[in-house]
């Protein structure tokens, strides 16, 4: 059975650390906490242990490939001026992960992007299908990110709003089902 990979992109206002893009920063681990948590998720790209004194992008991700950023990313590759905020996860279903983006703290998060982010003229999220023992890899969502921007939704890389099954037939979020299994509303 498929999965879903999903991957979202964003450029923050000021580089990790500042105090203007704190408060994200505060609210990333118990997020991924929520993510972790809810119903339908299977895993997150996740760097190997004890590499805190490494920047991103020279931290062993695992199975998740080499740590990349999409074309649309031109600032700094250091801790003190990266300023990039992605992630790469595996959801069970469509709903799954819609759910989470929409609902809980993710939610309250996203309704505060303007706040820390810059407007994005690339899309902030893409998602496809995977077999269900395969890990995407970061340099594929780089590629799905920058083809969603370069062709829109197709079955290679697509959007909630535009969403294909993993047969590759265009289809459609169940709302109502995606609330459900968030559970209560929060």
């Amino acid at each position: 059975m498929a999965r879903v990979a999903f991957t979202t992109f964003a450029i923050l206002k000021e580089p990790y650390g500042h105090p203007e893009v704190q408060e994200f920063d505060d609210l990333t681990p118990p997020t991924f906490e929520e993510a972790e948590n809810s119903p339908g998720f299977v895993a997150r790209a996740k760097e190997e242990p004890n590499q805190s004194h490494l920047s991103n992008f020279h931290r062993d991700w695992g199975d998740w490939g080499k740590f990349e950023v999409p074309r649309f990313y031109t600032g700094g590759r250091t801790d003190e001026t990266d300023s990039r905020a992605c992630t790469l996860s595996l959801w069970a279903d469509l709903e799954s992960v819609f759910a989470f983006a929409y609902g809980g703290l993710h939610r309250t998060t996203l309704s505060r992007r303007h706040e820390w982010f810059l407007k994005p003229e690339w899309p902030t999220y893409a998602a496809w299908w995977v077999a269900d023992d395969a890990t995407p890899t970061w340099a594929d969502a780089c590629v799905r990110l920058e083809h969603l921007h370069d062709h829109g939704s197709s079955p290679f890389s697509f959007s909630f709003r535009k969403p294909f099954d993993a047969d590759g037939a265009p289809t459609k979020v169940n709302a109502s089902a995606a609330r459900r299994a968030s559970g209560p509303a929060s």
